[in-house]
């Protein structure tokens, strides 16, 4: 498999995974800037979207959207456990996390990237995550991950999402449930495996 990403993306997320699950996988860094490989490449051939993550599997088939790609993951090691059973309870619950984290968090953080929002525009949008992360801090006052005591795929999923915090000025330090909850995952040794070969952290 190769897994095709940029520094510190969405795409973090499935390179969390395919760590965790520890499969065989190449990494592909793609600049978003020119939407050229490295060699040259333009990126709309290998996927028109223009935008990271793309897994392409061994037979050349490629997944572009997040969801589909950590369900196809967790599916292909499923004694790691970080997709319940299809069927169960457990796994509509971690899809559910999956469209929460898509629609509300992933797509509430994306307009700060725009720097030609004026800052009261992007406070706006500030304030609109904070009314998400109040929601994620009262659910995890009991709980260690968004499954309970069983990290997921969706764990990976938000802890990128929300690990663009300081690079976009939003601050979570008031609600310390979430706080604590980005810190247990950053300290996972998968994930610094992934933030290391990223180039994120030491």
């Amino acid at each position: 498999m190769k897994l095709y990403y940029a520094p510190g993306a969405c795409s973090l997320a499935p390179h969390i995974v395919l760590n965790e699950l520890g499969v065989s996988f190449e990494t592909e860094a793609v600049s978003l800037k020119t939407h050229k490989l490295a060699d040259g490449t333009d990126f709309y051939s290998i996927n028109p979207k223009g935008y990271v993550p793309v897994l392409e599997l061994d037979d050349g088939t490629r997944l572009t959207e997040i969801a589909a790609m950590l369900q196809y993951l967790g599916d292909l090691v499923p004694e790691a456990g970080l997709l319940p059973a299809a069927g169960s309870m457990e796994r509509y619950r971690v899809l559910e996390w999956l469209t929460f984290i898509s629609s509300e968090l992933h797509k509430g953080f994306s307009p700060l990237f725009n720097a030609a929002f004026p800052e009261d525009v992007r406070q706006v949008f500030r304030d609109r995550l904070a009314r998400r992360f109040e929601y994620l801090d009262a659910y995890l006052a009991d709980k260690t991950y968004l499954l309970g005591d069983q990290y997921t795929v969706a764990d990976a999923y938000a802890y990128t999402i929300l690990s663009w915090k300081d690079a976009l000025k939003v601050n979570i330090d008031g609600w310390k449930h979430l706080s604590d909850y980005v810190r247990r995952i950053a300290s996972r040794a998968k994930v610094r495996d992934a933030l290391h070969s990223e180039k994120l952290a030491a």
